[in-house]
């Protein structure tokens, strides 16, 4: 008994020195995107992809299109492997090793973000055919959710896919048929293939993840916020506007349930059962240790009820359900898009972000000098409210 004690403690102690986390080897710059790219270089393996979502979007934001494709890249080739046999994720599905050790690729509403992101930066680049794959694959991701009825429902990702068909010679009705029936919010605008000049729109704060439960075991989420109701855009004389055509909170909070929340659930049932029985030894030995003679076949049973309690115990105390709260943490709330034609060469671009009530927030506006592209590549345009 004494033995098989020290062996199933000596055991927990080991998987619970496994979930030790590593000190911060990096120093901080207050540059978002100098801070992102040490915490890709030198933080844990494990949230390396988290760090490339988060300077992938802000490098977007300031344009910096060329770091913002690199770190996407290297994010979208982790995703696109992690559905193998991925040591990480298998030891988090155990009882002892938290859901945060596991390498992070994000909930659904996350890693559609990364494909989309990187669908415009492949527009931006003249690439139409690879944007709309990468519309394609952030549907792809936004299909595994437990309930269908919002399986695959971005009105974007549909509308663009059906665009870029119609840019390339295709026939996009089917795409732009289901953006129609998709739409909640504003619609996105009427699609013209000869549109040159496109906006891809996005503001707000988006969603926050947090866990509930007993033992942390139900990852929840806060829905996101936006001063931002709208956006205006003029150029020239032309005026248009971008209502939003996603939200990032509904994309959130319909994902249905994922594989994970099973295994925390178990997690918890077994964690909480272990605590139970441990309880329960522990006063049956005490009591039946207690009321008998010393060496007697009582006492001996109650020390081995007390000894299997501390060990159901330490079971307990070591296992973790806790859900991975982890999150991109700068994306946005809202989805938008706009487009126009407009000729070739130098134009002058106004942006107006607009509150709820449509009055324009006037620290937000900017205003820049474009210059419109020759036929038949297209211009396009990146606005964020967080633009730098």
């Amino acid at each position: 008994m004494k033995t098989l004690a020290s062996s199933c403690l000596a055991g927990i102690l080991l998987a619970g020195c496994a979930t030790t986390q590593s000190v911060q080897s990096w120093q901080r710059t207050g540059d978002p995107i100098a801070d992102g790219k040490a915490a890709v270089e030198h933080g844990p393996k494990r949230d390396r992809v988290l760090w490339e979502y988060r300077t992938a979007a802000c490098a977007m934001r300031r344009g910096q299109f060329a770091d913002a494709k690199q770190l996407l890249d290297d994010a979208l080739v982790t995703l696109g492997g992690i559905y193998g046999p991925d040591k990480d994720a298998k030891r988090a599905r155990g009882y002892f090793s938290p859901e945060a050790r596991k390498t992070f690729i994000g909930e659904p509403y996350e890693r559609v973000m990364a494909y989309y992101y990187r669908g415009i930066l492949y527009w931006i680049d003249g690439e139409p055919d690879n944007a709309r794959a990468c519309f394609r694959s952030a549907q792809i991701m936004d299909s595994d959710t437990e309930n269908k009825s919002y399986s695959s429902d971005y009105v974007l990702l549909d509308y663009l896919d059906g665009l870029a068909t119609a840019k390339l010679g295709g026939d996009g009705a089917d795409a732009l048929k289901r953006a129609a029936g998709e739409s909640r919010m504003a619609k996105p605008p009427e699609c013209d293939p000869g549109a040159n000049v496109l906006f891809f729109v996005e503001f707000g704060n988006g969603p926050a993840k947090y866990a509930t439960g007993e033992y942390a075991e139900q990852l929840r989420f806060l829905p996101g916020n936006s001063l931002v109701r709208s956006v205006r855009i003029r150029v020239d004389d032309a005026t248009l506007r971008a209502d939003p055509c996603d939200d990032l909170s509904w994309q959130a909070t319909t994902r249905g349930g994922r594989v994970m929340d099973h295994i925390l659930a178990n997690k918890a049932v077994f964690k909480s059962a272990t605590d139970t029985a441990g309880n329960a030894a522990i006063i049956s030995g005490a009591i039946l240790a207690g009321q008998q003679g010393r060496h007697s076949a009582a006492d001996e049973v109650g020390v081995g009820l007390l000894a299997a309690g501390v060990i159901s115990k330490i079971f307990s105390a070591a296992t973790t359900p806790a859900a991975d709260t982890r999150a991109w943490d700068n994306l946005p709330q809202y989805l938008s898009f706009a487009a126009l034609r407009s000729s070739p060469g130098p134009h002058n671009v106004t942006v107006e972000f607009l509150d709820a009530s449509g009055a324009s927030l006037a620290n937000l506006t900017r205003t820049v000098a474009i210059h419109v592209a020759d036929p038949p590549r297209d211009t396009v345009i990146f606005v964020s409210d967080k633009n730098g």
